[in-house]
């Protein structure tokens, strides 16, 4: 079996690591065992020991089911839900009607 090698921008790494952080935080507070959300997402422990330590090489269902067993599924509705950049790129393309000057009215007296 090849082992895969996920190399990650040290920036999303971080933010990996800190999701792992999270959940394990998470499971603690629940006081779940390893064994239990093990058993409830079944995944091993090693992959457990590994989506708690943002490791980028577990597939993402893995920590999908990590986060339901930690009741915590409505938070994936969190992910990428305000897509800013995306917005803005959509506004940019909208076409931009052009207009001819409105035409000024002369006042004044008459001339001649």
């Amino acid at each position: 079996m090849n082992k895969r090698t996920v190399t990650l921008y040290s920036s999303s790494a971080k933010e990996l690591e800190a999701l792992g952080q999270r959940l394990k935080d998470a499971r603690l507070r629940r006081r779940f065992s390893m064994e239990t959300v093990c058993a409830r997402a079944d995944i091993s422990r090693p992959t457990l020991y590994k989506v708690e330590k943002g490791d980028p090489s577990v597939a993402m269902g893995m920590y999908v089911q990590v986060v339901r067993v930690l009741g915590m599924v409505e938070d994936l509705g969190l992910i990428a839900k305000e897509d800013t950049l995306g917005r803005r790129l959509q506004d940019e393309a909208l076409p931009h009607r052009k207009r001819a000057p409105k035409k000024t009215r002369q006042t004044g007296g008459s001339s001649g």
